[in-house]
């Protein structure tokens, strides 16, 4: 069993609890899109930049759980005739947002590093 944890190792100044793949796709497309951000674009964002295909339920799922991990925040915007007078979810990447992002990146880098000839194969 894994369990999951904030702690820091001294040695390496690596945090442990990382985003998972998906919520970092979201996140990035949240960033992508800017002040236009809400749930049906960012998963017309995905399916456009990744071909990932993603229903409403697992965008709103992770949009809230994001939010209740403080790496994003929502607002309501403008309510639009477009949606029967109903008000947009708009969300935008928070300062803890971005740095969760940044410690992915720099992990996965750590990862990748010197794994391009095994992906490549034999030339």
């Amino acid at each position: 069993m894994i369990i999951e944890t904030n702690s820091v190792h001294e040695d390496s100044g690596v945090s442990e609890g990382y985003l998972g793949e998906f919520e970092q796709m979201v996140l990035l497309a949240i960033l992508r899109l800017g002040d236009e951000a809400y749930g049906i674009r960012i998963m017309e964002e995905l399916n456009h930049r990744v071909g990932r295909e993603v229903s409403r339920g697992a965008m709103y799922i992770t949009l809230d759980r994001l939010e209740s991990k403080g790496l994003l925040a929502s607002r309501q915007g403008e309510p639009t005739a477009e949606r029967g007078g109903r008000a947009k979810r708009l969300v935008e990447v928070t300062p803890e947002g971005i740095s969760a992002l940044s410690k992915s990146r720099t992990a996965l880098r750590k990862l990748w590093k010197g794994i391009a000839p095994v992906l490549d194969g034999p030339q």
